[in-house]
């Protein structure tokens, strides 16, 4: 875990990175997470290294309060959750205050405190007094450190509150220094704020500090951190120079998202301090897992990754034609800032048939199977990963498929069973519940068998059919289940028509696979999905 004490070593000029994308980045309208999705997308980003994450407000909701009752069964390897909460509310006391007693049972050593910096907020949002607010925040955060927690507070709206009544936006501060904050968080909460007045008012705010460092003698100065919305576009930059300033944590989201606008994407922000301005903020094994990262957290929040997302889009290092192809293939530098490699992308050029065998030559090293340019499996591969992409198919996040896939055109497919057909209808009973059945036709061995099950959805009900047809010869099915089910819209001006993309997640207790299918009717896209599911998990029982 972090150890953050007052000795802690920053010397070689490191910059914390702080994720809120459970709690700032799922505002973002249409993004729902489920608390699976939440535990899932905490261990992405403690894998790839990310110092704290927030996971949310407990109290604010049922869903927050297992989230961290769920992170305790298991939890993270190296990343501090940190539990969010705002300022006692007017006129009771933070002792008295029943909105800290799920902040407590969520048992976080660290917790991200907001208060009201700007005047207009005070008098008009929590109608109360400007002493009356400098007492919530100083009597929040004195009664968490009593209790033990260790405390990060963010200034909300502070750059609106600084530019109208500078003195007191200054005033909410010392307080929150007095009261023991270790890390204070400048917030453009309305990101309309531009980067030039960030960086005067960041520099402004460091040398307040040090001022009242030096007038106070403090035991340990807080540290200052930037937390940035993308309403004018200049989240990333505004991160930035903040950092130029003095800031040495650093708030956003995994692609930026947020409400309204989104907050200051990490996709984008931890290459640009580590590879571009030399902060040490990741591993180069960790910041190598970034663009991974990117696009799992996208397929988990079912939403579109951008392709054309700075160092992390499948666009981001792709050349396509004329010049840019000839020049880029003698030397990268002439169209790369960056080598890909660095954030875990890959150089693609478009027309190239040497590059994409190049891919396929390089995932299939990533399944244990050696190839070579030469070998005409690869050319069977490319043919047929170009021709499935062609029609909606996306192995990015579907990796058991493309693994079948590959392993079909080198002959090593393992006919574990056929599927000769099947059928789905779904029905009312009296008490209007919707169920639905499949009835499946399966060829295994030699032997056909029909089977039939039910379930609370169409996809369910083929599911549960297909395994109750092959357990009897493959035992290890009962051990798996359908762990998620994602449905993606490819052509949606297609209306009823559309393409539609299904990604199921498949699990055996130990380990997760995906797999695609795609087609004009949705129940034979999961038919593919569901299937090649099974299969690949066959597979790896051998």
């Amino acid at each position: 875990m972090v150890a953050l004490n007052s000795s802690d070593d920053l010397s070689q000029a490191a910059v914390l990175i702080y994720d809120t994308t459970l709690r700032d980045g799922a505002q973002r309208e249409g993004l729902s997470l489920s608390i699976e999705d939440k535990l899932r997308i905490a261990q992405q980003l403690d894998h790839l290294g990310i110092p704290f994450i927030e996971g949310g407000w407990p109290g604010a909701n049922p869903k927050d309060v297992e989230f961290f009752l769920r992170l305790k069964e298991v939890p993270l390897t190296q990343a501090e959750i940190v539990a969010f909460c705002s300022t006692r509310r007017p006129g009771i006391s933070a002792a008295d205050d029943k909105l800290f007693a799920p902040i407590l049972e969520a048992g976080t050593r660290w917790v991200t405190i907001f208060g009201k910096s700007w005047d207009l907020h005070v008098t008009e949002g929590l109608r109360t007094t400007l002493g009356e607010n400098l007492a919530m925040i100083r009597d929040t955060l004195l009664y968490l450190r009593s209790q033990g927690r260790r405390l990060i507070y963010d200034a909300e709206h502070w750059f609106d509150a600084y530019h109208y009544n500078r003195a007191y936006a200054l005033e909410t501060l010392q307080t929150a220094v007095y009261a023991g904050a270790e890390w204070l968080v400048l917030c453009d909460t309305n990101g309309g704020t531009l980067p030039q007045t960030i960086q005067t008012v960041v520099q402004e705010v460091r040398d307040w500090l040090a001022n009242l460092n030096r007038a106070s003698n403090l035991a340990s100065p807080p540290r200052l951190g930037i937390h940035t919305h993308n309403d004018s576009g200049t989240a990333v930059a505004n991160a930035l120079s903040a950092v130029a300033e003095g800031a040495t944590m650093v708030q956003g989201t995994i692609n930026g998202y947020g409400e309204r606008c989104g907050n200051a994407n990490l996709c984008t922000l931890i290459p640009n301090l580590q590879l571009k301005l030399g902060y040490r903020c990741l591993t180069t094994e960790q910041l190598a897992r970034l663009t991974e990262s990117s696009r799992v957290i996208s397929e988990i929040a079912n939403l579109a990754p951008d392709d054309h997302a700075p160092f992390v889009g499948t666009s981001a290092f792709a050349h396509k034609g004329g010049i840019h192809v000839s020049a880029v293939e003698r030397n990268p530098l002439t169209y790369e800032h960056i080598a890909p490699e660095q954030v875990g992308n890959s150089r693609r050029i478009v027309i190239s048939d040497q590059a994409g065998l190049s891919n396929v030559l390089a995932k299939a090293r990533t399944f244990g199977i050696e190839l070579t340019k030469d070998d005409p499996a690869c050319r069977t591969i490319l043919n047929r990963l170009k021709a499935l992409e062609h029609e909606g198919f996306q192995f990015e996040a579907a990796e058991a498929s493309f693994e079948l896939l590959m392993r079909e055109a080198l002959g090593q497919r393992p006919p574990f069973f056929e599927v000769a057909g099947f059928q789905v209808m779904s029905y009312a009973q009296p008490d209007a519940q919707v169920l639905s059945m499949a009835t499946v036709k399966v060829r295994v061995k030699g032997e056909e068998h029909l089977t039939a099950a039910e379930g609370n959805g169409p996809v369910a009900a083929l599911d549960t059919a297909l395994r109750k047809a092959l357990t009897s010869f493959y035992p290890a099915l009962a051990d798996f289940q359908l762990t998620d089910y994602k449905v993606r819209i490819l052509d949606s001006h297609a209306g009823t028509a559309a393409h539609t993309r299904v990604l199921v997640e498949s699990s055996d207790g130990r380990h997760r696979w995906t797999t695609v299918g795609v087609s004009s009717n949705i129940l034979e896209a999961s038919y593919q999905a569901v299937v090649e599911g099974i299969e690949y998990g066959l597979m790896l029982q051998d």
